[in-house]
């Protein structure tokens, strides 16, 4: 995603019915190879946390700790980490039927959601606080994971998409993806306190740092950086500077690895990523890059619209 450059500083068998779906022996396997457990699956099984990743329900990670924890059924039988299904297998989460998906048949979506400070990043709110899933377009018998998180009070880049896999990877630490944040600090900031900063500085939950700081505009006591970081802990770039004694005043993502905010993107709104850019940021996650499934004339029609209306300054925020 291109925009007008900023000073920034950075640059992964056939089951039975009614049974549950795990690998079952072939007499002609087992006869070949007595002593091993001879497994016979075929190219339609997958693994279970995979087909629900696919499917929206969660990150693949999160799956292995909801199968962990017994709340998945497969064709009625508690399903145990390990387990593959098919397409034509049933399968429920906490109670609720999921539909599943070919891999084949998925379209792979990423939005782009330039996000508001006030917008909390949780599906809902006890205490009524808008979320950032209200201003997003609607799935049907799928959903939007968010990429990461942004506080309360920050602002700025948010991916989401509705393949669980592709968001592991995207936020997983192994990816090594760095996340750049234009900041105001409150206080006196010199090249020494940027030196230590870089080095690394001991938080309460370990060692932390920036992989680079960069000064953006103003002077004084009141200043804009830009800062890098490859983790996504919490609060994680505010409790560096606070480390340090001053205070943050102002905090916005500009960039989540090779994706930057467009210009004509304002604050609220929402763009989906070209096949291309998917392509690009299955790259940088370290994906395989298949050919997505293309979208419908009507899906294209709509979404030229959308991108017509973020371009002349009309885009209503939201849906």
């Amino acid at each position: 995603m291109s925009k007008e450059k900023k000073p920034h500083a950075g640059k992964r068998q056939s089951l039975p019915k009614g049974k549950n779906s795990r690998p079952v022996r072939s007499k002609d396997a087992a006869a070949e190879a007595p002593d091993a457990a001879a497994e016979v699956i075929t190219s339609k099984d997958e693994k279970l946390q995979k087909v629900l990743a696919r499917a929206g329900v969660g990150s693949r990670r999160e799956m292995e700790r909801v199968i962990a924890e017994g709340r998945v059924r497969v064709n009625d039988v508690i399903a145990r980490l390990g387990d593959r299904v098919e397409m034509t297998d049933k399968v429920v989460v906490d109670g609720k039927h999921i539909k599943l998906q070919e891999s084949e048949n998925f379209r792979r979506r990423v939005l782009l959601y330039n996000k508001p400070e006030g917008e909390i990043c949780s599906r809902s709110d006890p205490e009524g606080r808008r979320t950032v899933y209200e201003r997003l377009p609607r799935l049907h018998g799928e959903r939007w994971i968010s990429v990461g998180r942004l506080d309360f009070n920050t602002s700025g880049l948010l991916l989401f998409t509705n393949d669980g896999e592709l968001a592991n990877k995207l936020m997983h630490p192994s990816s090594v993806i760095d996340r750049e944040y234009l900041v105001r600090i409150q206080g006196d900031v010199d090249d020494e306190m940027k030196d230590r900063l870089r080095k690394g500085v001991k938080l309460e939950d370990g060692m932390a740092k920036f992989t680079d700081v960069v000064d953006g505009a103003g002077d004084g006591h009141n200043r804009w950086f830009y800062c890098v970081v490859m983790e996504g802990r919490n609060r994680e770039v505010r409790r560096l500077w606070e480390s340090q004694g001053v205070k943050v005043s102002r905090l916005k993502r500009v960039r989540y690895g090779n994706i930057f905010i467009p210009s004509h993107v304002r604050v609220g709104q929402w763009l989906e990523l070209s096949d291309k850019e998917f392509g690009d940021l299955c790259q940088t996650a370290g994906l395989d890059v298949k050919k997505n499934v293309p979208l419908t004339r009507a899906e294209e029609e709509k979404q030229e619209r959308h991108n017509r209306k973020l371009r002349s300054g009309k885009g209503r925020k939201g849906r």
